[in-house]
Protein backbone atom coordinates (compact mmCIF):
# COMPACT_ATOMS: atom_id res chain seq x y z
CA UNK A 1 0.00 0.00 0.00
CA UNK A 2 1.10 3.34 -1.07
CA UNK A 3 -0.03 6.77 0.78
CA UNK A 4 0.70 10.24 -0.06
CA UNK A 5 0.73 12.81 2.97
CA UNK A 6 -0.12 16.14 1.07
CA UNK A 7 0.30 19.06 2.96
CA UNK A 8 -0.96 22.79 2.16
CA UNK A 9 0.83 26.65 2.76
CA UNK A 10 2.67 27.45 6.40
CA UNK A 11 3.02 23.47 7.43
CA UNK A 12 6.52 23.56 6.11
CA UNK A 13 7.08 25.63 9.27
CA UNK A 14 5.58 22.64 11.60
CA UNK A 15 7.34 22.88 14.86
CA UNK A 16 8.28 26.86 14.33
CA UNK A 17 5.29 28.56 14.10
CA UNK A 18 2.27 28.77 16.58
CA UNK A 19 3.86 26.17 19.03
CA UNK A 20 0.90 26.24 21.19
CA UNK A 21 -1.48 25.41 18.96
CA UNK A 22 0.87 23.21 16.09
CA UNK A 23 3.52 21.75 18.40
CA UNK A 24 7.39 21.60 18.17
CA UNK A 25 7.55 18.59 16.66
CA UNK A 26 8.63 19.13 12.84
CA UNK A 27 6.80 16.48 10.04
CA UNK A 28 10.35 14.42 9.54
CA UNK A 29 10.21 14.04 12.85
CA UNK A 30 6.79 12.41 12.72
CA UNK A 31 6.58 10.56 9.33
CA UNK A 32 9.92 8.93 10.15
CA UNK A 33 7.51 7.42 13.64
CA UNK A 34 4.78 6.51 11.45
CA UNK A 35 7.29 4.83 8.76
CA UNK A 36 8.32 3.08 11.97
CA UNK A 37 4.74 2.08 13.13
CA UNK A 38 3.41 1.18 9.57
CA UNK A 39 6.82 -0.41 7.90
CA UNK A 40 3.92 -2.34 5.52
CA UNK A 41 2.89 1.02 3.99
CA UNK A 42 4.83 3.08 1.50
CA UNK A 43 4.26 6.45 2.96
CA UNK A 44 5.42 9.32 0.62
CA UNK A 45 5.26 13.88 2.16
CA UNK A 46 4.86 16.84 -0.40
CA UNK A 47 3.84 20.03 1.02
CA UNK A 48 3.54 22.91 -1.05
CA UNK A 49 2.37 26.64 -0.43
CA UNK A 50 1.32 26.80 -3.92
CA UNK A 51 -2.52 26.09 -4.88
CA UNK A 52 -1.97 25.01 -8.11
CA UNK A 53 0.63 22.72 -7.16
CA UNK A 54 -1.31 20.97 -5.14
CA UNK A 55 -3.90 20.42 -7.30
CA UNK A 56 -1.73 19.04 -9.71
CA UNK A 57 -0.37 16.96 -7.02
CA UNK A 58 -3.63 15.48 -6.27
CA UNK A 59 -4.12 15.13 -10.10
CA UNK A 60 -1.23 12.83 -10.18
CA UNK A 61 -2.09 10.82 -7.28
CA UNK A 62 -4.44 8.44 -9.71
CA UNK A 63 -3.24 4.86 -9.78
CA UNK A 64 -0.11 6.02 -7.88
CA UNK A 65 -1.69 5.59 -4.02
CA UNK A 66 -4.71 4.30 -2.43
CA UNK A 67 -5.07 6.71 -0.31
CA UNK A 68 -4.16 10.58 0.68
CA UNK A 69 -3.97 12.28 3.88
CA UNK A 70 -4.77 16.27 3.01
CA UNK A 71 -3.92 19.11 5.30
CA UNK A 72 -4.68 21.94 2.96
CA UNK A 73 -4.14 24.51 5.46
CA UNK A 74 -5.54 27.86 4.35
CA UNK A 75 -7.00 26.33 1.42
CA UNK A 76 -9.74 24.48 2.96
CA UNK A 77 -11.81 27.03 3.93
CA UNK A 78 -11.28 29.16 0.50
CA UNK A 79 -10.49 26.57 -2.29
CA UNK A 80 -12.72 25.82 -4.62
CA UNK A 81 -10.32 24.46 -6.96
CA UNK A 82 -8.95 22.46 -4.14
CA UNK A 83 -12.38 20.88 -3.70
CA UNK A 84 -12.79 20.45 -7.04
CA UNK A 85 -9.52 18.19 -7.77
CA UNK A 86 -10.47 15.56 -4.52
CA UNK A 87 -13.89 15.52 -6.29
CA UNK A 88 -12.43 14.48 -9.49
CA UNK A 89 -10.13 12.01 -8.51
CA UNK A 90 -10.38 8.62 -7.54
CA UNK A 91 -8.06 8.41 -5.06
CA UNK A 92 -9.53 8.34 -1.62
CA UNK A 93 -8.70 11.31 0.48
CA UNK A 94 -8.85 12.22 4.23
CA UNK A 95 -9.03 15.79 5.29
CA UNK A 96 -6.96 16.93 8.16
CA UNK A 97 -6.27 19.16 11.09
CA UNK A 98 -3.94 19.11 13.58
CA UNK A 99 -5.88 22.07 15.19
CA UNK A 100 -9.46 21.81 15.58
CA UNK A 101 -10.77 24.45 12.87
CA UNK A 102 -14.44 24.13 14.96
CA UNK A 103 -12.27 25.47 18.18
CA UNK A 104 -10.73 28.29 15.86
CA UNK A 105 -11.57 31.60 14.42
CA UNK A 106 -15.51 31.41 12.41
CA UNK A 107 -13.76 31.82 9.36
CA UNK A 108 -12.20 28.35 9.67
CA UNK A 109 -15.53 26.61 10.81
CA UNK A 110 -16.32 25.48 6.80
CA UNK A 111 -14.45 23.05 4.93
CA UNK A 112 -14.93 23.49 1.38
CA UNK A 113 -12.75 20.31 0.89
CA UNK A 114 -15.15 17.72 3.86
CA UNK A 115 -17.96 16.70 1.48
CA UNK A 116 -16.12 15.54 -1.03
CA UNK A 117 -13.60 13.88 1.46
CA UNK A 118 -13.90 10.05 2.76
CA UNK A 119 -13.85 11.66 5.91
CA UNK A 120 -12.60 14.14 7.57
CA UNK A 121 -10.66 14.41 11.45
CA UNK A 122 -8.99 17.46 13.34
CA UNK A 123 -7.81 18.19 17.14
CA UNK A 124 -5.47 15.46 17.53
CA UNK A 125 -2.08 17.38 16.86
CA UNK A 126 -0.08 15.52 14.31
CA UNK A 127 -2.09 12.38 15.29
CA UNK A 128 -4.91 13.53 13.19
CA UNK A 129 -2.16 12.30 10.17
CA UNK A 130 -1.97 8.56 11.94
CA UNK A 131 -5.93 8.40 12.18
CA UNK A 132 -5.76 9.64 8.79
CA UNK A 133 -3.78 6.33 7.95
CA UNK A 134 -6.16 4.15 10.01
CA UNK A 135 -9.28 5.72 8.26
CA UNK A 136 -7.25 4.57 4.84
CA UNK A 137 -6.61 1.50 5.97
CA UNK A 138 -10.20 0.61 7.29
Amino acid sequence: MKILILNGPNLNLQGQRDKEIYGTQTFDEYVALLRRRYPQIELELRQSNVEGELINILHGSEGRYDGVVLNAGGYTHTSVAMRDAVAAISTPVVEVHISSILAREEFRHTSLLAPVCKGSIMGFGLESYRLGIEALLG
